[in-house]
């Protein structure tokens, strides 16, 4: 019996031990340039449900226009994602004060623009099965030099000039970011 529930113990803390390390390698890099072996996708179709699902709630908070209907996706995961706020600080309070306009409706766009954007597929984590980590906009994983014509107009739709000037200049991706597991865990969204 005692080794069933070690056992059963271990079993069901897997996802969440494969969850943070992927939240850990979801975090964008302080200074290393990005992966270029991402896999690059679009749309929701080939997104496993779990991810789906995650994006779904957060696109559903961007389109009610109230940054408060974020906690409903924030709360979804046993562990809060990382938005770079202090430990034990309400999440939705951060995002306003990230905001230009206090009420978080900028916050809201990015996360929308985002979403609506390509995304990259990386590896990330020890779980063979579930070690996959959805990134948007895939421009955070790929090298910023050797964007098509068709990417660097889609780069342009996200980001204002000034900041993909920087970003080109760096030779990395510096914007918003976010990150979901391939078991539905929002992992991480900021700067």
């Amino acid at each position: 019996m005692v080794l069933a529930l070690c056992s059963l113990v271990q079993f069901s803390a897997r996802p969440v031990l494969a969850d943070a390390a992927a939240r850990e390698m979801a975090k964008p890099p302080a200074h290393a340039a990005p992966k270029s072996t991402a896999v690059v996708g679009h749309g929701a179709e080939a997104l496993p449900r779990a991810v789906a699902e995650m994006r779904e709630a957060i696109l559903e908070a961007v389109r009610s226009g109230r940054i408060e209907d974020l906690r409903i996706a924030i709360e979804l995961n046993e562990l809060g994602p990382e938005l770079g706020a202090a430990p034990g600080s309400d999440p939705i309070a951060h995002l306003k004060s990230l905001s230009a306009d206090g009420e978080g409706r900028d916050i809201l766009a990015v996360l929308g623009d985002l979403l609506e954007s390509g995304y990259a597929v990386i590896p990330a984590g020890p779980d063979i099965e579930n070690n996959r980590v959805y990134v948007w906009p895939y421009f955070a994983e790929i090298p910023l030099g050797a964007l098509s014509p068709a990417q660097k107009v889609e780069l342009h739709r996200l980001v204002p000039p000034n900041e993909v000037r920087a970003m080109r200049a760096a030779g990395k991706w510096s914007w918003w970011r976010l990150a979901i597991s391939a078991t539905g865990t929002w992992l991480s969204f900021g700067r």
